[in-house]
């Protein structure tokens, strides 16, 4: 479930009835994408940094900015990173 104040993040699901868990790919990606401070706190409590560093590598959707800022935060060389690799 996803807590009252960060419903805001999740604004195509139903976040009463949303289960984190079940979609750390997307979850993750939202809160690092749009997330503040007290978004970033749950979900450092809810996820492993595993699953969050993996998230960055993997995720496309992350917008370039928000992809640079993570790869610094966690020590991810920018090249590891999906939403930083040119496509062609």
């Amino acid at each position: 479930m996803i807590p009252d104040d960060l419903r805001s993040l999740f604004w195509d699901v139903n976040p009463s009835t949303f289960d984190a868990a079940a979609y750390p790919d997307y979850t993750i990606s939202r809160v690092l994408e749009f997330g503040d401070q007290n978004a970033i706190i749950w979900l450092k409590r809810t996820f492993t940094e595993t699953q969050i560093v993996e998230t960055l590598r993997n995720e496309r959707r992350l917008s370039r900015k928000s992809a640079n800022f993570w790869a610094l935060i966690y020590r991810v060389p920018p090249g590891e990173i999906a939403a930083l690799r040119t496509v062609g």
